[in-house]
């Protein structure tokens, strides 16, 4: 018996946040094994942030690039898809690149998601120290089931 709810049995996309980490590649392995299995359209997303973002307690830093921010985002998506399939990209797979913090753009596209698949970093805190902050606040949050998986 599946822990997927059934309202979203036959619909809806299986999510994996990528980051180009050797965690992210893993959960983009098992997110294609799954959407096939369950014969779902597969969705590989990537985030990226303004590089005032990364900065914002110590002031804006003028001369960071945004637009190079999101060409690097674009290239790593690109990079990581074909290092995980090559060639052979599943034929239900699409991608996207969305701007702003990962966290909560992940929570928010998991409210029309099947499941929200992602890899286990472990970076920052105690409860980063078992997850990682964006595993952990989708685990929290989400509104469909989260897989995290481990390398």
């Amino acid at each position: 018996m599946s822990d997927i709810p059934s309202d979203s049995r036959d619909s809806g996309r299986i999510i994996v946040g990528v980051d180009g980490s050797e965690h992210s590649k893993e959960a983009l392995r098992e997110g294609a094994r799954l959407a096939e299995a369950l014969g779902a359209p597969l969705e590989a997303i990537a985030c990226w942030q303004d590089p005032a973002a990364y900065g914002a307690s110590y002031g804006y830093i003028p001369d960071l690039d945004p637009e190079a921010f999101r060409a690097e985002s674009r290239r790593m998506l690109a990079t990581t898809l074909e290092e995980v399939f090559g060639r052979h990209r599943p034929a239900n797979l699409s991608t996207r690149l969305l701007h702003g913090r990962p966290a909560e753009l992940l929570v928010e596209e998991s409210r029309s998601a099947r499941l929200m698949v992602v890899g286990r970093r472990g970076a920052g805190g105690v409860l980063g120290m078992i997850l990682g902050s964006v595993s952990s606040a989708l685990v929290s949050h989400a509104h469909c089931p989260v897989l995290v998986v481990r390398r």
